[in-house]
């Protein structure tokens, strides 16, 4: 018998070179889209927050005081609560409303009439004046440096014009009696002061620090939930794991899209423990901000990054590839712009205040912002975030297992051989 010859070896495969490949318009088709549509998305979405506070500010809630025993003080109120436009929304207050409504961020400024303001003001008129008159601008840095700036100028602007309308009245009673020095006295007569009227820390970021630590809490949870589950595909066979120029296909272990759901969720939630924790450990105890409630802060860093995690893996499984991208948009691009942290939502377009209801940026950053800088008050958004976090976590199990249980009924396969 004649020997076998041996089998000839497997020719190799013919390296395709990119200039080759480059000249197919079918390669540059859904790269082209996705990169520009989502380029145009992220400018329009991002800048249009931001671009003209003072032309979308509508109604920024600002207290005013009125403690005059005078008619002025009530001539002040009445002026500003029948004046033309909508950009503050005015709370006539007493003192101690005014100053909880200040501790517990309900309002972006105050403006203060004091008892003795008519007083003075007509004495200013007679040789029995000692001082001038005085309305005083209350700041809250705790709502953000331009939430607070915003008010501020409002504030400001709103005691110039009495003191202008004041200075008329006063002049022209003065008649041709006063001199030059009593009728430039006498044009603008009231002293406009400037105090902080709910202090915060000075390692707070002016008001900036609670934005950064949300923002750290969501994109804690949106990196996890988007390496766990890459980690746990790859683990389990289902998607190559690549290192630099090392490339690894594990044995694929079979198991359906649920039970893969459930396992990346009771991962994250044990991650999440150590994550959310070296992320307070990092800002108070490294970095030093301004923070109070410490077990609180964690609680809440812990429930809130968690609720992100498992709202990615979510999603994740439910749109598959294109599940990050989706979950990006959810998360991070709509939630900037509609947080509130950084610009008042009374400054923002309609859009961006019809999303603040829901997207999680916002109750994450109310939530922070009541513990930091608002000694934890539930009525500063405290517990308006702690039920947007439970109905977060709720939407994230039921959405997530609702579309594997679907996909798993249906035999929608997670792994396909792909031939050689």
């Amino acid at each position: 018998m004649t020997p076998e010859s041996p089998a000839p070896a497997p020719t190799p495969a013919a390296q395709v070179r990119a200039l080759s490949l480059i000249r197919h318009p079918r390669l540059w088709l859904l790269p082209t889209l996705l990169a520009v549509v989502l380029a145009f998305l992220l400018s329009l979405l991002y800048m249009g927050g931001i671009v003209s506070p003072n032309k979308h500010l509508h109604h920024l809630p600002i207290a005013l005081v009125d403690s005059d025993r005078g008619d002025l003080g009530p001539q002040i109120t009445d002026a500003l609560k029948k004046a033309p436009g909508d950009q503050a929304d005015w709370r006539v207050l007493t003192r101690a409303q005014a100053q909880d409504e200040l501790d517990s961020g309900k309002v972006y400024g105050a403006l203060v009439i004091p008892a003795d303001f008519t007083a003075r003001t007509r004495a200013l008129a007679t040789t029995g004046a000692t001082a001038r008159p005085t309305l005083t601008v209350l700041t809250n840095p705790g709502k953000g440096s331009l939430g607070s700036s915003l008010a501020s100028r409002i504030s400001t602007t709103a005691a110039q014009q009495a003191s202008q309308t004041i200075g008329k009245q006063l002049t022209a009673s003065a008649g041709a009696n006063a001199n030059a020095t009593t009728r430039l006295l006498l044009a603008d007569p009231v002293h406009i002061a400037t105090e902080v009227g709910h202090p915060i820390g000075d390692h707070s970021g002016i008001g900036l620090t609670a934005f950064y630590y949300a923002l750290l809490l969501v994109l804690a949870g949106f990196m996890g939930g988007n390496v766990i589950h890459s980690g746990v595909d790859g683990a389990l066979g289902y998607a190559d794991i690549e290192m630099g120029p090392l490339h690894t296909r594990r044995p694929t272990i079979h198991v359906n899209r649920t039970q893969t759901l459930l396992l990346k969720m009771l991962m994250t939630a044990g991650i999440t423990l150590l994550s959310s924790s070296l992320v307070m450990l990092a800002c108070v105890a490294i970095l030093g901000i301004d923070a109070t409630h410490l077990p609180l802060l964690w609680a809440f860093s812990y429930c809130a990054t968690l609720a992100v995690g498992l709202g990615v893996l979510a999603i994740n499984a439910a749109f598959g590839g294109i599940g990050q991208l989706v979950a990006m948009f959810v998360f991070i691009v709509l939630g900037l712009p509609s947080s509130g942290t950084t610009v008042p939502l009374q400054a923002v377009p309609g859009f961006y205040r019809f999303l603040s209801h829901f997207e999680p940026m916002r109750q994450l950053g109310d939530g922070v912002r009541a513990i930091l800088y608002f000694d934890a008050r539930g009525d500063a958004g405290l517990t308006r975030s702690w039920l947007m976090i439970a109905l977060g976590l709720a939407l994230a199990l039921l959405f997530g297992f609702t579309m594997t249980r679907y996909y798993d009924r249906k035999g929608h396969k997670r792994f396909t051989p792909q031939p050689e």
